[in-house]
């Protein structure tokens, strides 16, 4: 664990730590160079020490390191020091979108619908760069203190592999897709599976599959139905919920064929949440729900182990006793099936090898199979079997001139062909290598070690080399360039040209983004090189906000791409305080990705405040109270005739006394509660002193 004030690469100063995962520690930093806060994810000590792991790390994080987007968590530098091995990232300030769920519970299907755009438009980014997620879970997903949302940890998932321990491993299958729970072939479509759970998540509160281990839930996920989203949310409109149930399919191919595909439903059921306009891919046999195989089910089993050991230890020491029971059946004979397999393959093998032993010898004894001279091969071809003859004098004879034939000309012909072409005059054939040819598509050959018509000895082998096809070169660099120019760049240079469109809001409309393979990488005249051509801005029709509450009305117009630039405020009879009175751009008007938008806030009705005044109002000293008083004093309190609220409190001793009010607000009438108190003498000269209180209702006011 690093401390704080500790520097890595003498740049990155750590602050605190903020968060630790299954392979690492996560620190927010410093850095000095550019004088800015980062976050720093650090591999945890005991994968440091696997090199092949480290190796893993490292470039699966600078693949990733290659992605910028506004959705995406971006990766700055990635440094190993004194065996410490980091990856550099963009800070964000904010919380898990899981915690946030847990904060609010089920969130609104228009606020989880516009997370769930800004999560697809990051992992689009990274589709386009053929990099795929595989941990989409909202774990992984940040909300910042602005309110945009993030994905992190693109790539890092590849690295977690059999020999990788995560305490986290619950929070991750519970997003994982059938093909990743079988461990089968995984492509995009598995992060649109994942996606499609955390958007279950956000509307429900709850994951659709749920259970007391991982073997549990990955199994759940292979052959169960999900409950439908609507059953725990009944208010969710049709439209969210089969984008949920088409991207949960358990066959891949039931899903949407892109993440583009998805985001296209997800803009439509903002404007239109409760049309019916999802397609879903018709069930096919072959896509029914299977029941797991118990083979399937150990596999699962046993990977679930490799990866997360420290979860599934409770688990394997209550499975020890079934697993000795398990050891006593193999001593009995039982052995397991691919171990059976195994077995039963090697003693097919053996049995081959001991028949062919027993014909060899037999043949050999019977005279079936001759290797080497014999006496009676010499006799037959005696001129052929002696380099040299010697007469009856013992001179020498001419030695006789082997048979030869005329080389042919194979030059373009495949291995096979001049293989065939050879051996029909008595000459064998074997490669001597490839090399490129401009001339010579790849599998021809290119050159021959006898040339044609050269005469040659019977049974001789010719050497030929093989052509690798055109040489390689650099792809021209055509990004930025117009579609035309681009495709005349790349055809000049013999390669064919690929056309995908995507928005883009700083590439104007027909120019290259992107190409694949990249320019500078090697290719040969004949590859196919894919373009990627923008079609601009990203535009689409602004939806009608108004009398929407305003964090709902804000979700939706960014959550499509448009720039709430600031709103105001105003009083409005009609409209909830609160809500959205207008926008200044018109509903259903067709607008460009980044358009900025200003909306009107209620503050609801406007009270209009009218004022009265009391004038010259004399309070009389009643009857009841003496004249010769020695000492009179009235507390006199007026008050709204609605409502009771006080208007002014006065003390009197003077009578009568004469009240003046002005500026009362919202009100015509008053009454006044006034309580006497007096003293007087009695006939023995002893002071006496009396209360009392009088009300005087309906007091009229003057407007003034």
């Amino acid at each position: 664990m690093l401390r704080e004030g500790i520097y890595l690469a003498d740049r990155y100063e750590i602050v605190g730590k903020v968060g630790a995962g299954g392979m690492a520690d996560v620190y927010k930093a410093k850095d000095h160079t550019l004088g800015r806060f980062v976050g720093i994810k650090v591999l945890k000590p005991e994968f440091s020490e696997d090199v092949n792991f480290v190796t893993k790390f490292r470039t699966e994080a600078q693949s990733a390191a290659g992605l910028e987007h506004p959705n995406i968590v971006n990766i700055y530098d990635v440094g190993s020091e004194n065996s410490i091995h980091f990856i550099v990232m963009e800070y964000v300030e904010g919380i898990t979108l899981k915690t946030y769920i847990e904060k609010k519970g089920q969130l609104s299907f228009k606020e989880a619908v516009s997370i769930a755009i800004q999560v697809g438009r990051g992992i689009e980014a990274a589709h386009n760069k053929h990099i795929i997620h595989r941990d989409i879970k909202p774990q992984n997903i940040i909300i910042s203190t602005e309110g945009k949302v993030k994905v992190t940890d693109f790539g890092i998932a590849r690295v977690a592999n059999a020999n990788t321990i995560n305490s986290e491993v619950m929070g991750s299958v519970h997003y994982a897709s059938p093909e990743q729970a079988r461990n089968g072939f995984v492509d995009g479509k598995s992060d649109i599976y994942s996606l499609g759970i955390v958007m279950y998540e956000m509307v429900t509160g709850r994951v659709p599959f749920d259970g007391e281990s991982t073997v549990a839930v990955a199994i759940q996920h292979l052959q169960e139905e999900m409950v439908v989203p609507s059953a725990y949310a009944p208010d969710l409109p049709v439209s969210i919920e089969k984008i949920i149930l088409k991207c949960t399919q358990k066959s891949p191919d039931r899903r949407y064929d892109t993440i583009s595909d998805l985001l296209m439903d997800l803009k439509k059921a903002l404007i239109s949440p409760d049309e019916d306009f999802v397609v879903m891919v018709p069930l096919g046999q072959q896509d029914k729900t299977r029941v797991v195989k118990q083979e399937e089910v150990e596999t699962i089993k046993q990977q679930a182990r490799n990866m997360y050991r420290e979860e599934l230890a409770e688990e394997e020491e209550e499975d020890e006793e079934e697993e000795d029971e398990e050891e006593e059946d193999d001593d009995d004979g039982f052995l397991n099936p691919k171990m059976e397999k195994a077995v039963t393959i090697m003693g097919i093998v053996a049995a081959i090898i001991i028949v062919g032993i027993i014909v060899y010898i037999g043949g050999s004894f019977m005279g079936l199979f001759k290797f080497g001279g014999t006496e009676k091969e010499d006799k037959k071809e005696p001129e052929q079997k002696q380099e040299e003859v010697k007469d009856d004098e013992g001179q020498e004879e001419e030695k006789p001139q082997a048979e030869q034939v005329e080389m042919i000309d194979v030059k373009g012909y495949t291995f096979d062909e001049a293989l065939d072409a050879l051996n029909n005059i008595h000459l064998g054939l074997e490669r001597g290598g490839e090399e490129s040819s401009e001339e010579y598509p790849e599998g021809q050959i290119v050159s021959q070690s006898v040339e044609e018509g050269t005469m040659v000895d019977k049974n001789t082998t010719i050497t030929v080399i093989i052509s690798s096809g055109a040489g390689e070169f650099d792809a021209p660099d055509v990004k930025g360039r117009p579609k035309g120019e681009a495709e005349s760049i790349l055809t000049q240079a013999g390669l064919l040209t690929a056309y995908d469109y995507q928005h883009d809001d700083n590439v104007p409309s027909d120019q290259v983004i992107s190409q694949n393979p990249e320019a500078g990488a090697k290719v040969k005249k004949g590859d196919t090189v894919t373009i990627i051509l923008s079609r601009g801005r990203e535009t689409f029709q602004v939806p009608d906000v108004r009398n929407t509450p305003e964090a709902d009305a804000k979700a939706q117009l960014e959550g499509l791409g448009l720039v709430v630039a600031s709103t105001s405020s105003d009083y409005s009879d009609d409209i909830a305080e609160g809500n959205v009175i207008s926008q200044s751009i018109s509903p259903w008007k067709t607008v460009e990705t980044g358009t900025q938008i200003t909306l009107v806030i209620s503050l609801g009705k406007k009270i209009t405040t009218q004022y009265y005044s009391l004038n010259n109002y004399n309070i009389e000293l009643p009857g009841h109270i003496p004249l010769d008083s020695t000492r009179v004093e009235a507390k006199i309190t007026l008050h709204k005739s609605e409502g009771d609220e006080v208007i002014n409190t006065w003390t009197a001793t003077a009578f009568p006394y004469t009240v003046n009010v002005s500026n009362i607000e919202n009100c015509d009438r008053g009454y006044f509660v006034i309580e006497w108190e007096w003293s007087y003498m009695d006939e023995d000269d002893a002071e006496v002193t009396e209360t009392d209180k009088t009300v005087i209702e309906g007091v009229p006011f003057t407007q003034s």
